[in-house]
């Protein structure tokens, strides 16, 4: 049956915080609110003169279909969420970006947020995200208590933990071999006649320190070398914690010969120490780095693909939104040692 046309309502001015409504579509357009939903819908049953109209009024107010109602029918939101630790930090944003990919590919929104390494702000961004009936989290942990998001995981939402696992809970999760990439680094400087290495890492409570530090433990014990306290530091990676842990490593009359970095923030702040001292000091650090391969010596480094993790992170929580895995597991991928230069130096000494 054709629509009965009606007076079209002119374009008033917009209030901010006033989004326009299918029943302002169907004034500007003088036609009735279900010939504007149809349209919206793309259901049949609209002359394409009328359809015409009523898409010229949508693009002149601005109108947004709400999917709030479809939510509630079809229970999902094509939307997923991620929890980093840190926006800022270079080995984020390839991850960051693998999820957004594979998202896409299944039709599907990211949204993002940084707990800042704080595990009350994870909580609180992890439960906002469910509050918004995200479909799924993808997490990386600040805490060690994760059982705050049992009743979000009984309740449907899909979860994986990256780069950590999740604490107190059974999910699953996705992993650098840590210990064996920090047992290889080390070794690596081991069989280029180093026998004095120290470590600086992370905070201590958070996973990927201390699976390097006992990697670093194993490298020197395999090689039957004590380690000595004084040259394992491990806290806060500001440069102003990582250069003083540095500079007492090298000084004395004991100093270390050669340096295992834990992260890339860590190397960061160790090359501009190295650049400074006179004596020739080896180094290998954990993370690869941006324009590590244009230094002299370039960098040797410890590779974890980021992007891989994410991809891999990805491809399992959309497994779960699909149904096609029950039991959690833990993915523990492996990492690749470049060697540049830095960690190829023998001992100046």
């Amino acid at each position: 049956m054709p629509e009965t046309p009606r007076r079209a309502t002119p374009l008033t001015t917009a209030r901010y915080g006033n989004r326009p409504t299918m029943k302002d579509v169907a004034a500007r357009a003088g036609v009735g609110l279900k010939t504007v939903s149809r349209v919206v819908n793309g259901e049949p049953g609209v002359t394409p003169e009328t359809e015409r109209r009523v898409q010229e009024a949508i693009e002149a107010l601005g109108f947004r279909r709400n999917d709030s109602a479809r939510v509630l029918r079809k229970g999902r939101t094509a939307s997923i969420g991620l929890v980093l630790e840190d926006l800022a930090d270079p080995f984020y944003g390839p991850l960051s970006r693998a999820v957004e990919e594979v998202a896409r590919s299944h039709g599907a929104l990211l949204i993002n947020g940084s707990s800042a390494e704080d595990p009350d702000r994870e909580q609180e961004l992890a439960l906002a995200l469910c509050a918004r009936r995200v479909d799924g989290l993808v997490v990386i942990p600040a805490g060690d208590d994760h059982r705050y998001l049992e009743p979000e995981i009984k309740a449907g939402v899909a979860t994986v933990f990256v780069d950590r696992p999740a604490g107190r809970i059974d999910a699953d999760c996705v992993l650098s071999d840590n210990f064996g990439g920090a047992r290889e680094g080390v070794t690596h400087l081991v069989s280029h006649g180093h026998r004095r290495i120290g470590f600086i890492g992370d905070m201590p409570r958070i996973h990927t320190a201390a699976e390097r530090l006992r990697g670093y433990r194993a490298a020197l014990e395999d090689a039957g070398i004590a380690a000595e306290d004084a040259w394992m530091s491990l806290g806060v990676t500001s440069p102003e914690r990582v250069r003083r842990a540095a500079e007492e490593m090298l000084s004395g009359p004991s100093p270390v010969t050669a340096i295992f970095a834990g992260n890339n923030r860590v190397t960061v702040t160790v090359i501009r120490v190295l650049a400074e001292h006179a004596r020739r000091v080896a180094l290998v650090g954990f993370d690869d780095l941006e324009l590590a391969d244009l230094l002299q010596p370039g960098v040797t480094v410890v590779s974890q693909d980021a992007a891989i993790i994410g991809r891999t992170a990805a491809e399992r929580l959309f497994q779960q939104l699909e149904g096609t895995h029950i039991a959690p597991e833990r993915i523990v991928l492996p990492t690749r040692l470049i060697t540049r230069g830095s960690g190829e130096l023998g001992p100046a000494d």
